[in-house]
């Protein structure tokens, strides 16, 4: 008797030329149905291998698009013209022009913070391009690693102007907008078109995992320091630093180590495909039975109580790439360059803004630069998550969180021991850890 494990079991060591065998496998399961009382599943997974077998092989056709030659032309027009928010640009040579001049400093930050969003947006899409040649797992990781360059290019600024409560409530801000928002934005525009996701439960419960011991080295350095606070003394304040310096390179060996585990000594258990879902366009009759008819591509099977029809699409996997290797590194370079140019000046005009009461640091650095900075992370998972790559969005929301607190944190503390900056360490305000602890709690 045909069964759906035994058609898995065959589907497994066959290869794309046996479609003969697959057709006669598939007609052998459509007669023997009405023997076996889950037939429906059986039914399923005959159709599934017929119809994935009649496709050509997945490599090749991602060999295809991305050997194309495309012209310069149509490269530089994907690139300014993708999207309705590159008309934002034209910010850009603004921001620099009302900086130099010295006009009003709101005026400078405004105009600079605004210009940053379509040079995140650039970078984000050139990534996107790169990732389109490494695969979702590095694809990720790249996504996370140049999303993440407004918030380094912005705290090693701030870092230089001695604004260490910007850095430190920036960096949190992007946490939990990662955390909160664009996880939340994930899984809610992934759901509106399907009925369940699903995604890689070795990258989650390692990403989940590591967010622990990201919280842990932040809470532990910032106890010791309210502890220490009884006795408000130069030993005290060396000890301090000495713990913090110490669990930033702790945490940075953490980091590489993560890396190794990912890129290398278990890449293949990150490359395991995540089963996919259609989206919902089909309508069940009302009062009817959706397991009466069942049909997927050439297959019919229909029954005599009831009637009901399941129509099931299946989407295209390979992503046409519209820029070559060059022509997304390019942009990749030029929009970094900008940005650090944009944060400058907006990290510049920070204490004209907070001065008196006119706007708080703390909202400056937990809300506002934060939207900045997790632009690019934003728009990219979310659109992941809407075509169904859930690793993908998962990747650049959670992995960004994560390569903030076990990268950017630490590299911000080393790079400021090294610089004289004694003040960077990895003690927070007490309510902002709390707050980042209940959301990776419930991340987890």
């Amino acid at each position: 008797m045909i069964t759906p494990s035994s058609l898995y079991r065959y589907s497994s060591s066959t290869t794309s030329t046996d479609h003969q065998s697959i057709k006669l496998l598939a007609e052998e399961a459509r007669t023997t149905y009405t023997a076996h009382e889950n037939f429906s599943n059986t039914l399923l997974m005959a159709a599934r291998l017929e119809t994935d077998h009649n496709q050509p092989d997945t490599s090749a056709r991602l060999k295809e698009a991305l050997d194309q030659n495309i012209p310069a032309t149509q490269q530089f027009r994907a690139v300014l013209f993708g999207s309705w928010i590159n008309m934002l640009l034209i910010l850009v040579p603004i921001g620099f022009a009302v900086n130099y001049s010295h006009i009003n400093s709101i005026a400078v930050f405004i105009i600079n913070f605004v210009a940053i969003l379509p040079l995140a947006a650039m970078l984000s899409y050139a990534t996107e391009e790169l990732a389109l040649r490494t695969g979702e797992t590095l694809g990720g990781l790249l996504n996370a690693s140049f999303g993440n360059a407004v918030e380094l290019i912005v705290s090693i600024q701030a870092l230089f102007k001695n604004k260490i409560l910007i850095v430190k409530t920036s960096l949190i801000g992007s946490m939990l907008s990662n955390l909160l928002l664009v996880l939340g934005m994930c899984f809610f525009f992934g759901g509106i078109s399907r009925l369940e996701q699903f995604f890689n439960l070795t990258l989650a419960q390692t990403a989940t995992s590591l967010l622990a011991i990201c919280i842990s080295g932040l809470i532990i350095p910032t106890v010791f320091h309210y502890m220490l606070l009884v006795e408000d003394t130069n030993a005290n304040f060396l000890k301090n630093q000495e713990l913090s310096h110490g669990t930033a390179l702790i945490m940075l060996i953490i980091y590489f180590c993560y890396l190794f585990f990912q890129l290398k000594s278990h890449a293949m258990m990150y490359k395991e495909p995540s089963k996919r879902v259609e989206k919902r366009n089909g309508n069940l009759d009302k009062g009817t039975s959706s397991r009466t008819i069942v049909k997927i591509g050439a297959i019919t099977a229909a029954s005599a109580v009831g009637t009901a029809q399941i129509n099931f699409t299946r989407e295209e996997d390979i992503e046409e790439s519209q820029l070559t290797l060059s022509g997304a590194l390019i942009p990749l370079g030029i929009s970094t360059t900008l940005i650090a140019f944009c944060s400058e000046f907006m990290v510049n005009s920070i204490q004209s803004i907070t001065e008196g009461d006119k706007v708080s640091a703390v909202f400056v650095g937990l809300i506002l630069i934060p939207i900045v900075g997790n632009a690019a992370e934003h728009a990219t998972a979310v659109t992941m998550a809407i075509k169904d790559q859930m690793d993908l969005a998962i990747s650049v929301a959670v992995g960004s969180s994560m390569q903030i607190a076990l990268f950017i944190l630490p590299l911000i503390v080393i790079v400021g021991w090294v610089a004289g900056k004694e003040c960077m360490m990895l003690y927070f305000n007490a309510f902002q850890i709390a707050i980042l602890f209940m959301t990776i709690l419930l991340v987890n």
